[in-house]
């Protein structure tokens, strides 16, 4: 293993223990038990060997000393049954709190990364990492709280045994162990990598499940169905590669070891043999010895099973910890302030902005927006209609200039009240599993009946919301999937106007309704707009022109601004636009 992957071994295992150390107590304890374990197991072949003793000869057996040794033995028995059942217990709560504890931080940390890191990644990444990753990191966990400390425990205690009772039996023993050792070694250090690449490889078939389920009727409407196949059976079987490889190495460890571990059993029993005939040992201590050569070796096969899914475990908790680790959104400025509703005044002052440092798109955009005014942004696919409502959301930072809201800059006040001050319906809609109700107070959680109903109302999908078999409190299936494109749309839109905020953004909100249910809605969005300062982005240019002010955008830059008589008038890049659209007409 090199250097760096050793490095990035240790410091996963100190995250992990800093994960354990809050549960020091429950460690402890299962220590504790593990040692009672250790020491009742230990404490069986004693009892046998003695037991032998009193088993001289045909007729010669001595019953009671018998019936005794039995007697102890079932109350050893017993307890190191009661024992390991506890430690299980113990080391199922330890696990389930770490993997717990990991799991939120990883979920709290998907909340907290900025949108650029989701554009970047698929969300199948994510989803494999939060899910997947942390499961098998728990069954790694588990197995080596499970058989570690009871193993350790087990080689030092047989290990003091033997050497008491022959140390020169016990000598050879220890001399044979180191071949068993570098043989777990050896193999584990070198499936890391392997099941690391096997974590990878199964998050891109997570992805791309995600993908595909999420996307079902578009795959079945282009006939995408059988390169659908071929990419799943692509990386399937570079699954199935990296997985075999990871798991046909891992699975030398125990045949390895055993094959060591029959080596010590035979020199115990053949050096065993020989002490026994020249009066060195008894008969019973003999059975002894060879049933702690046993106890002795078999740890070495639980530990090299344990290392190698821990191994396992680490690569996938390495997954985890570098998800944790990724550059979460700037936090709130020390001093930032709660942004009240305010008028609904916009000012864009030499903003810059990039999505690719090397890649030019806003260098110095000004606009200044009155309260209550019209903006509409229109123009080519790509051009930055849609980056600027991003500045204004704050989904991502400006890199130049100034942004304010009703005169404050919007890196001095929180997010939150930010957002509280604005309102967003998108062309892509988005419910969650619940209630009609539910779905439309999503962001106003405490607003009564009588509020989600009004504004329903004003969305026009109260009628269709009535119809349906349960009303408002009628399940929604995960993104809507039980309901039309357009009364999707139609909940948006009540969503937004149950909160009322002092700025909307419309992003082509009404392209998936139909033209009757659009002239309603319009009209609904003409009396929420009232008062109100809109930036409508729009492809159709039907829906902008009464906008008070109509920005034309390409590259990122400003290029004519005006009404839509102004725009028309002037020939330009608008009027060809418009044209464009109606030439027919």
């Amino acid at each position: 293993m090199s250097k760096r992957k050793q490095k990035v071994n240790k410091g996963t295992l100190r995250r992990v223990l800093e994960l354990i150390r809050p549960y020091a107590g429950l460690v402890v304890l299962t220590l504790v038990l593990a040692v009672v374990t250790v020491v009742t197991t230990l404490l069986a072949p004693v009892i046998s060997g003695k037991a032998v003793d009193h088993i001289i000869g045909p007729g010669q057996v001595d019953f009671g000393g018998v019936g005794k040794l039995a007697i102890a033995m079932a109350g050893t028995v017993a307890c190191t049954a009661v024992s390991q059942w506890l430690m299980n217990v113990v080391n199922n709560r330890i696990t389930f709190h770490v993997v717990r504890d990991m799991r939120v931080r990883a979920f709290e940390q998907l909340e907290q990364l900025p949108l650029k890191y989701m554009d970047a990644h698929r969300p199948g990444d994510a989803i494999s990492r939060i899910t997947t990753d942390v499961e098998q990191f728990s069954d790694g966990l588990l197995l080596g709280f499970t058989q570690l400390f009871t193993g350790i425990l087990t080689i030092c205690g047989t290990l003091g045994v033997m050497l008491f009772i022959e140390w020169r039996i016990a000598l050879v023993v220890v001399a044979l162990t180191p071949l068993s050792i570098f043989v777990a070694r050896f193999i584990a250090t070198h499936t890391y990598s392997m099941f690391k690449v096997q974590s990878e490889t199964r998050a891109e078939l997570t992805s791309l499940v995600d993908e595909l389920v999420g996307n079902e009727h578009l795959v079945r409407a282009f006939g995408y169905e059988s390169r659908a196949e071929e990419r799943f059976d692509k990386i399937n079987l570079d699954l199935q590669s990296c997985g075999v490889r990871a798991v046909f190495f891992s699975s030398m460890t125990n045949p390895c070891t055993r094959f060591v571990n029959a080596l010590v059993y035979a020199a115990v029993g053949v050096l065993g043999a020989f002490a026994a005939i020249a009066g060195g040992i008894t008969v019973g201590d003999l059975s002894v010895f060879l049933n702690y050569a046993n106890q002795y070796t078999k740890p070495f096969n639980d530990i090299s099973d344990v290392m190698t899914e821990f191994q396992n475990a680490l690569a996938c908790a390495q997954r985890v910890f570098d998800f944790i680790d990724e550059t979460p959104i700037l936090p709130d400025a020390p001093d930032a302030v709660e942004l009240p509703h305010g008028a609904g005044a916009v000012e864009f002052e030499h903003v810059k902005f990039r999505y690719v440092p090397d890649v030019p798109l806003i260098e110095d955009m000004n606009l200044k927006v009155e309260p209550g005014q019209r903006i509409a942004l229109v123009g080519p696919t790509g051009c930055g209609k849609t980056t600027l409502v991003n500045l204004l959301m704050r989904f991502y930072e400006i890199n130049g200039g100034t942004l304010r809201l009703d005169g404050h800059p919007i890196d001095t006040v929180t997010r939150d009240s930010l957002r509280g001050n604005l309102g967003m319906v998108l062309q892509e809609t988005w419910l969650k599993a619940g209630t009609i109700a539910e779905n439309i107070a999503y962001g106003k959680p405490d607003a009564t009946r009588e509020e989600i109903i009004a504004a329903a109302k004003k969305a026009r999908a109260h009628s269709f919301i009535c119809r349906l078999p349960n009303g408002y409190d009628t399940e929604v299936a995960e993104d809507g999937g039980n309901i039309s494109q357009g009364q999707r749309q139609l909940l948006c839109i009540a969503r937004v106007m149950l909160r009322r905020p002092p700025i909307l953004i419309l992003d082509e909100a009404t392209s998936s309704i139909d033209t009757r249910t659009e002239v309603l809605v319009q009209d609904a969005f003409e009396e929420l707009m009232k008062g109100r300062t809109s930036f409508i982005v729009a492809h159709r240019l039907s829906t902008i022109k009464n906008a008070d002010q109509i920005l034309v955008m390409k590259d990122g830059n400003i290029i004519e601004r005006g009404t839509h008589d102004e725009l028309l008038d002037r020939g330009g890049f608008y009027a060809k636009l418009y044209e464009s659209q109606f030439a027919k007409a």
